[in-house]
């Protein structure tokens, strides 16, 4: 038995998942609150020229996705590439907590589209760094029996994330800049904390990958881990498509105030964040205890399009309340069983973190299509109904090209 393969025989205990917990909570926390809720605010425009606003938006958050993907896989191959005795994961880590903690700074004292663009594109390199070594981890150090609940930690704390950030913006009622500010000093301790107390044994000549006859792309001409790849990719353009809009969705498809728009973007967070929790939690115990983890990230993709259907059949605030509790149900499930199926299924144990890294691109490039392409939809239409027809056909694909990955035997 390899050094690699005897560290994930041993099963983690609850101060570890803790600790993992919460550095995914600060990681989603500081990602999402911008895109929910500060970034439209930085961009809006006014109500004659509103849409404006959207492309604005639109097109600041597919730039740092741009750079997310990018930066990502790089910092995973490079920290997979780790001299031996040296630390692997957490100096990229504790790295990307601190760039990010510096970009939101500067993000929330910028000023137009051109200088938040900027500030967010550091956000979004600082935070695709500290992703791709945090979900190394889960190749790195656990069983294949634990997998599905450190992914349900990852996919909870997704939908927490972003109440806590939102719910702590809105209540106490920050500005833009102190909004920023807080996320800034969240990710800065709590990142830094989880970053230094995880494990991380040194790395050793056996864990490096040899370079003689491989080649960086070789984990993508692997038949299964392809398919799963493309229909992560499509189900997550389908989510960021149904979700990157609310507020400009509240504010000018359903003509509601400012005020009543952010106090009711929160209800629909929380509405959604129950809902991705439920999923999370049990779709990761039964995926762990089953083993089927395709059948089940399948399933997700259909309660994710159900939610673009309802809202764009009904499109009324309670159906966007009822859309957010399907949309939770369906992206909570597949996010958590979508990453453990993606973990059992890296194609070599010496290069997690690369093919980590590309799947983190998945999710990444979907931030960065689905509002780009939603803002191109709400331009040609001059409405919102186009977008969630969009998001509810794209789940459905996504789920059909992940349905074509086959599902590996347990060890």
């Amino acid at each position: 038995m390899t050094e690699i393969s005897a560290a994930r025989t041993r099963r983690a205990g609850l101060r570890w998942m803790s600790l993992f917990t919460l550095a995914w909570l600060a990681i989603w926390t500081v990602q999402l609150t911008p895109v929910q809720l500060l970034l439209p605010l930085q961009l809006d425009t006014p109500e004659d020229d509103w849409i404006g606003g959207v492309v604005s938006s639109g097109l600041v958050l597919g730039i740092g996705g741009l750079a997310g993907i990018l930066a990502g896989p790089a910092a995973g191959a490079l920290s997979d590439r780790g001299a031996a005795g040296r630390h692997r994961r957490r100096p990229w880590a504790l790295g990307g907590v601190l760039l990010t903690a510096v970009c939101l700074v500067l993000t929330g004292f910028a000023e137009g589209p051109w200088g938040v663009g900027a500030g967010w594109v550091g956000v979004s390199i600082g935070v695709a760094v500290s992703s791709a070594a945090f979900t190394a981890l889960i190749a790195d150090q656990l069983p294949t029996t634990q997998r599905g609940a450190a992914s349900a930690a990852v996919g909870s704390s997704q939908a927490v994330g972003i109440v806590l950030g939102v719910g702590l913006v809105v209540l106490l009622g920050l500005g833009i800049r102190e909004g920023y500010l807080l996320l800034a000093g969240v990710i800065a301790v709590v990142g830094s904390a989880a970053a230094l107390l995880l494990p991380d044994p040194p790395s050793t000549q056996e864990m490096r990958p040899t370079r003689i006859g491989r080649h960086p792309p070789a984990s993508l001409r692997d038949r299964d881990f392809a398919w799963m790849l493309s229909g992560r990719l499509v189900t997550n353009i389908g989510n960021a498509l149904g979700t990157a809009l609310f507020l400009f969705f509240l504010l000018h498809g359903l003509g509601q105030p400012t005020a009543a728009a952010q106090d009711n973007l929160l209800l629909l967070i929380l509405v959604y964040t129950v809902f991705v929790v439920i999923a999370s939690v049990i779709t990761g115990v039964v995926s762990d205890r089953t083993g089927n983890r395709r059948t089940l990230a399948v399933s997700a993709t259909v309660v994710q399009a159900a939610s673009g259907v309802a809202i764009a059949l009904v499109p009324t605030f309670e159906m966007t309340m009822v859309a957010a509790a399907l949309m939770g149900l369906g992206y909570g499930a597949f996010s958590t069983v979508g990453l453990a199926f993606a973990a059992d299924l890296l194609p070599d144990e010496q290069d997690h973190a690369r093919d980590l890294g590309i799947v983190n691109v998945t999710a990444a490039l979907g931030q960065l299509i689905g509002p780009v392409l939603g803002a191109g939809l709400v331009a040609l239409v001059g409405g919102f109904w186009l977008v969630f027809v969009a998001a509810a056909v794209l789940s459905l694909v996504g789920g059909l090209l992940t349905a074509f990955a086959r599902q590996p035997s347990r060890s």
